[in-house]
């Protein structure tokens, strides 16, 4: 995985829930629920959202889905990873299942939890 990758989560905890499993450096945004038109401007060019890789990792909920129509409208090139509905989100995901998910896209997972 390229070590300029971002990946944009909603909150901390899915922060430090994904942060934990991964063996490698990625830097991880949090949205902290629906952003604004401004703030969505901010990031992208803070973070030059639009010339590096980005993932899109939020929860299969109402604002999450608002969050994900968002970023399929202004990063048309960003990768959207999908939880399975029935977790809702992110930081309840089951390790192993949030670990063959980032494995699946070829991000580095530590051994321990893939189980």
């Amino acid at each position: 995985m390229n070590g300029n990758s971002i990946m944009i989560v909603e909150g901390i905890t899915d922060k430090k829930h994904i942060s934990k499993m991964l063996d490698q450096a990625l830097e991880i945004i949090c949205t902290h629920g629906t952003l604004g038109v401004e703030r969505m401007e901010e990031l992208i060019l803070d973070y030059e959202l639009d010339h590096r890789p980005v993932y899109i990792l939020v929860d299969e909920d109402y604002s999450g889905y608002k969050l994900r129509e968002q970023f399929k409208e202004e990063l048309p090139h960003a990768t959207h990873l999908y939880i399975n509905k029935a977790y809702r989100e992110v930081a309840a995901t089951p390790e192993p299942e949030l670990a063959r998910l980032l494995a699946s896209n070829r991000f580095h997972v530590k051994p321990i939890y893939m189980m």
